[in-house]
């Protein structure tokens, strides 16, 4: 037997479905605001005694998964390490089954030192790593998923709200995590599933090395916000886009297609970009191809890899 959603949740998905259905103005940017104040944090790392990268390297585990290493300091985005065929739970009696089997298992990854989490769900942080991953790793996220996580026993979590900065020192190593403006769908239906943040990652290496920055989008749409991300954080290196198209409801687009994969490139400007978080559950439906297709159109080819 189905579960029937309360009356006042199927009025606000109604709504936002035609919403959805009306054309989607040319997109524009907003004149600039006043940036508001923003707060730092302070984490510092052991340093290790071994050899360290000299350069930013980057192993997609699937979904959003992304373990990154720089100079000695290892950072796990978005740990999601479920098997092909099971189910992750989105709310809302709403499920997912994973298409796909992760790179890694969890028990292969190196010790970690940090984890980005972009916000609480199931498949960004699953079950297996809710009752597997180590208790005291630093994790910077929303205040709404440091809460969750909170409850489920975490003790080292960040809490970041829009332009905040976590400081992560490891040795001559350092690592600036600014949170970014994400919205997870429209304006309706964001407000019916958890708070998100995109990342910005600034890596340098001792007083004179060369930065690196990287963006993480997040399950996010484009909308009018982020523009402010060049204004504050230009020459992006590099870019993972959350793509997908997922579809909730059925109906309700909650992260970027191909298209809107190549609107974010245009406005983030990144000399490179990557696809990520595309054909592992069934809820998204823009594959891979979709986004190459936009690329290609959009001759942007030079500037995306997989």
């Amino acid at each position: 037997m189905h579960r029937r959603l309360p009356w006042f949740i199927q009025c606000v998905l109604v709504v936002a479905g035609l919403a959805l259905c009306a054309p989607a103005p040319a997109w524009q940017a907003p004149p600039a605001s006043v940036p508001p104040a923003a707060d730092t944090f302070q984490l510092v790392l052991p340093p290790d005694a071994g050899p360290a990268d000299s350069a930013v390297s980057l192993q997609f585990i699937g979904t959003a998964t992304v373990l990154i290493r720089y100079q000695g300091l290892v950072v796990l985005t978005e740990p999601n390490f479920l098997h092909k065929g099971e189910k992750v739970y989105l709310g809302y009696g709403q499920h997912a089954t994973r298409l796909t089997e992760p790179a890694l298992t969890l028990e292969q990854l190196p010790p970690i030192d940090l984890v980005i989490l972009s916000h609480m769900h199931e498949d960004h942080f699953d079950r297996r790593v809710q009752a597997q991953l180590r208790r005291d790793v630093p994790i910077v996220t929303t205040r709404e998923a440091s809460e969750h996580l909170e409850r489920l026993g975490f003790t080292r979590r960040y809490a970041l709200a829009r332009w905040d900065t976590l400081e992560v020192r490891k040795g001559a190593t350092l690592l600036r995590v600014s949170a970014m403006p994400a919205r997870h769908g429209g304006p309706v239906t964001s407000a019916l599933l958890p708070p998100v943040m995109g990342s910005m990652l600034d890596f340098r290496h001792g007083a004179t090395g060369p930065p690196y920055r990287l963006y993480i989008s997040g399950d996010t749409l484009v909308f009018d916000d982020i523009a402010d991300i060049p204004r504050r954080f230009p020459d992006v290196d590099l870019a993972l886009l959350h793509l997908g198209g997922t579809r909730v409801f059925g109906m309700l687009k909650v992260t970027m297609d191909g298209d809107d994969g190549v609107r974010m490139m245009r406005i983030i400007a990144p000399a490179q970009a990557i696809p990520i978080h595309f054909d592992d559950y069934e809820v998204f439906k823009s594959p891979l191809a979709d986004f190459e297709r936009a690329v290609k159109g959009a001759s942007l080819s030079a500037r995306w890899s997989i």
